[in-house]
């Protein structure tokens, strides 16, 4: 699960402060995720250090402080729909003494009218462009936004990741599956671009596309409390979404695996792990 997912979780999540929980979900993502994030900056196509760079759907800035991590002389613009999110990226900026290389906007992407986000040499878009209402748009957007020459590069997951074994729980074997199946079906109706290849909307938008990359996730679990944590963050906000439609019996099981007091609780299995796969593309501005 990537940076923008609060475009639709917000809106539909049963947790009493949805976005606080998308946050911890983001963190442990960026967290867990840190070395294949890192893996596809050094991958980029780009001619020299970017200087000036847009991170769209910023999240709690994984994008962010990957970006810097590898360019620490550059200036990040991030943009999110989320004050609380944009906050705390400004503290974990301070804390990082990178508070100089942080500019929070405060910006929905999908309003017609984006704010002055600069004339960027890198935008960088994970996990945000199947959330938007018009992508087409919004990539037209973020073409008149670049320097000439400059890159944009999408990342996209897919769908939530696979935590547990196809066996398990034992007493429901292959609930997962059964789990992704609704969410997929419910994604289809409400998030047509999910899974899309962006590379003709790219090209649409006036963009070359220079590269595009796959990255296998399979990232086991054991001893890795942060897994456990990011496994249960991301299958309560997935029970939210499928509860309606999920066997009975299935749900049941699910139940068990997220109470944390249960001794089948997702925090005491010893064999997960997170496996999705991120595609990526990097187009340029001509």
């Amino acid at each position: 699960m990537t940076h923008a997912q609060h475009h639709d979780h917000r809106r539909h999540g049963h947790h009493h402060d949805p976005d606080s929980a998308l946050a911890e979900i983001l963190e442990l993502d960026a967290e867990v995720l840190a070395e294949h994030t890192a893996g596809i900056i050094r991958w980029l196509p780009l001619h020299g250090e970017p200087r000036q760079v847009v991170d769209l759907a910023a999240g709690t800035g994984a994008g962010t402080f990957a970006l810097l991590d590898q360019f620490p002389e550059a200036h990040v613009t991030a943009v999110d729909t989320s004050p609380g999110h944009l906050r705390r990226l400004s503290e974990k900026a301070c804390a990082r003494g990178m508070a100089g290389h942080v500019h929070t906007v405060l910006a929905d992407l999908d309003d017609a009218t984006w704010p002055d986000l600069g004339t960027p040499d890198l935008v960088w878009a994970s996990g945000a462009l199947h959330h938007m209402a018009d992508p087409g748009r919004a990539l037209r957007s973020v073409h008149d936004l670049l320097a000439p020459g400059g890159l944009f590069v999408v990342v996209e997951m897919a769908g939530i990741p696979r935590f547990l074994p196809r066996t398990a729980p034992a007493d429901r074997p292959g609930l997962e599956d059964r789990v992704h199946a609704v969410s997929d079906r419910r994604h289809a109706q409400h998030l047509p671009h999910r899974g899309a290849d962006w590379g003709p909307m790219l090209a649409a938008a006036g963009f070359v596309v220079e590269d595009r990359l796959v990255v296998d996730v399979d990232v086991k679990g054991t001893g890795d409390a942060a897994i456990g944590r990011y496994a249960l963050g991301a299958l309560q906000r997935a029970r939210g979404a499928v509860a309606a439609e999920l066997d009975p019996e299935d749900l049941a099981a699910l139940d068990r695996l997220l109470d944390t007091n249960s001794p089948h609780s997702l925090l005491r299995r010893e064999d997960l792990a997170v496996r999705t796969e991120r595609s990526v593309w990097a187009a340029r501005r001509a």
